[in-house]
């Protein structure tokens, strides 16, 4: 139990690192862009290879794979619009401007984003198993651009610098409690509900894609945003099948 809350937390420190690195260094709203593509690029890799593809080859043709997708889009997509209406719609907004009133909302939208990756985290090690490194990987490069947008906006909005990475680090302390939770919760759940729970995750992954990183990638990185999210793709394939090689 203490590896998977471990894991989650490694995954989600780097919302820490980015909110450092978001301090230390003025990075420009078009690298930034870049960064944010590239993590797009890993995280759709992730759904693909780690989550998709695991949950249709265990699901053994109950539907469970296509259920959970919609389920978890649709509710990840009525969650964040609450939340949005709260004031933390333009979280990952790269030229954005976060008032401290608005910390709460910031939390809980961050902490809705990182759930269902981190989840995941946890899930992979049930049944004695290793780690799943393409996921762990994908969270962690993909929580660096957000982190250092929002951290960005919250220095815009005259946030204290130690208020900053308190925050980040009680983001990743949460979200590595949801990766234990999909260790310890699930260990006796039937193959057709892990693979609901892993595409529940991959629909809730891939509409906070849609609506926050690609967006935001794009509108700041340019056409060249295009190249860096293949890049993204490219580097989480070979992690996967480096991590399949070692197996066989």
């Amino acid at each position: 139990m203490l590896n998977a809350f471990l894991w989650g937390f490694l995954a989600t420190f780097s919302l820490a690192l980015g909110g450092l690195i978001g301090i230390l260094f003025k990075i420009g709203k078009h690298q930034l862009g870049l960064i944010m593509a590239f993590g797009a690029g890993v995280l759709l890799s992730a759904v693909a290879y780690e989550l998709v593809f695991k949950s249709v080859k265990g699901s053994t043709g109950s539907g469970a794979s296509l259920f959970g997708l919609l389920t978890g889009a649709i509710f990840f997509f009525l969650i964040d619009l609450l939340i949005s209406r709260m004031g933390a719609e333009g979280r990952k907004d790269i030229s954005g401007v976060h008032d401290s009133n608005i910390a709460v909302p910031i939390v809980l939208a961050t902490i809705l984003d990182g759930i269902p990756e981190t989840l995941c985290i946890g899930m992979s090690l049930l049944g004695g198993g290793e780690v799943g490194i393409g996921m762990l990987v994908a969270v962690f490069i993909s929580n660096l651009p957000e982190a250092i947008a929002g951290t960005s906006g919250m220095i815009a909005g005259k946030w204290p610098n130690r208020k900053i990475l308190l925050l980040w680090m009680l983001i990743a302390v949460v979200c590595a409690f949801a990766s234990l939770a999909g260790f310890s919760l699930l260990g006796n759940a039937s193959p057709e509900t892990v693979s609901f729970i892993q595409t529940f995750a991959a629909g809730a992954i891939l509409v906070m894609l849609c609506n926050t990183m690609i967006p935001e990638a794009f509108e700041h990185g340019g056409k060249l945003a295009g190249i860096f999210t293949v890049l993204g793709f490219a580097v989480a394939v070979s992690i996967a099948v480096f991590e399949a090689m070692a197996h066989i």
